[in-house]
């Protein structure tokens, strides 16, 4: 399936662009006590490791506001500040952080909202106009007798049409809800209605693989639908295992590229080595590799090179043996208890070749901190127009 993004706005928070035809971004949220500046730059750390291209931090109070600068000192990405009820700290914030997030529904009188914008216009920076189903205003609630997609759709267009009277555009909306089926609903009705860049997530959505397989599903369909221009994975987890599925969800759509593909079978009786394990230890031991890379693990010899043979690199092994296969093609056999160790080492190779080949390309992206070496070395490039020609209905809602 080919997927035509929806041509949005483009804004840029720090060094990453947003919307038009930049790739979709991948953010997470830190989950430290950002008054603790040592632990929420650790985290950072971890983070930007895992290739998280924006960072948003809590800013629930005064001493979180004075730790921005040590904060932002020390980090290599965009930072966002998370701002709700006190507009002041919205106003201290845009000095330091490189996008201001507000909801609407809890900021105060218009008046603080208007300051907000005086402080972001001053500094150049975008906001992120963020709708909460738990968040909404009174008269949407009494309207709608519960926050429907259609209430979070109408809060949101009303925040924008709001901000454009003031003369403001440089904006990202989001429209959070923790339903699966609202979620949808409410950032397909503002999409067909607006062309802001859409901050998409499922909020809420669980535990590390009860929120995945939501986010997923609900992110799936509208990355399918060409809608989202950066997104959030919403975990009870480690963030740096949002950034780890927001990546994957992207990968599998064809929407972006970045490191290790794991190709393993689901294991059957056939299978004489430990597909499980070798796959998991060869994802961890390859993580630090940006460039895309299709890498099979397969447990069957006889089957191993058709199976994979859509993989860069992999291997297949049983009976005590194993083999080594590029491009569904036998390299050679090689001793099952050297098996991972030399499949490690001709991946790191390959990557290596790869970012040769990527490092003479004429098209500069000195300006995109998402031009690291592998980011689309293979499928389609962001600016590719596909084609889905269907009417998708919006669902029903149900209160």
């Amino acid at each position: 399936m080919h997927i035509t993004r929806k041509k949005t706005r483009q804004i840029q928070a720090g060094s990453v662009k947003i919307g038009g035809d930049a790739p979709i971004s991948v953010q997470s949220m830190c989950s430290t006590d950002t008054r603790d500046v040592k632990a929420t730059v650790e985290q950072i750390r971890q983070l930007e490791i895992a290739g998280c291209e924006l960072i948003r931090v809590a800013v629930p109070d005064e001493a979180a506001a004075e730790a921005l600068p040590k904060i932002k000192a020390a980090m290599t990405v965009p930072l966002i500040a998370d701002i709700h009820f006190d507009h002041r700290l919205a106003l201290k914030a845009a000095e330091v952080v490189d996008c201001v997030r507000i909801n609407p529904g809890n900021i105060g009188a218009w008046w603080k909202v208007q300051e907000v914008i005086k402080a972001v216009n001053e500094r150049g920076i975008p906001l992120r106009v963020g709708v909460n189903g738990g968040s909404l205003e009174r008269p949407l609630l009494d309207k709608y007798g519960w926050p429907s997609p259609e209430a979070l759709s109408e809060s949101a267009l009303n925040a924008v049409h709001a901000l454009e009277d003031e003369g403001f555009t440089n904006m990202k909306v989001s429209l959070k809800a923790s339903d699966v089926h609202h979620a949808i609903d409410a950032y397909y009705l503002f999409s067909t209605q607006s062309n802001y860049p859409l901050h998409i997530g499922i909020t809420e959505a669980g535990t590390a693989m009860t929120g995945a397989v939501k986010s997923a599903i609900g992110l799936g369909w509208l990355l399918s639908q060409g809608i989202g221009d950066t997104l959030r994975v919403s975990l009870a987890a480690d963030p740096v295992e949002e950034v780890k599925v927001g990546f994957e969800i992207l990968k599998s759509l064809e929407l972006r590229h970045r490191g290790i593909n794991v190709i393993a079978c689901p294991t059957c009786g056939r299978v004489e080595i430990d597909v499980v394990r070798m796959a998991n230890e060869l994802e961890k031991k390859l993580g630090h590799i940006k460039t895309p890379l299709n890498v099979s693990v397969l447990g069957c010899v006889v089957n191993g090179i058709g199976e994979g043979k859509e993989a860069d690199i992999g291997i297949a092994g049983g009976e005590g043996k194993g083999i080594l296969f590029k491009k569904g093609k036998l390299m050679r056999k090689v001793p099952m208890d050297e098996l991972m160790d030399t499949l490690i080492y001709e991946v790191e190779q390959l990557a290596k070749e790869k970012d040769a080949e990527a490092s003479g390309a004429t098209h500069d992206r000195s300006s995109d901190v998402q031009a690291e070496a592998g980011w689309e070395l293979m499928g389609h490039a962001p600016d590719e127009q596909s084609t889905i020609v269907r009417d998708i209905p919006v669902l029903p809602s149900k209160p």
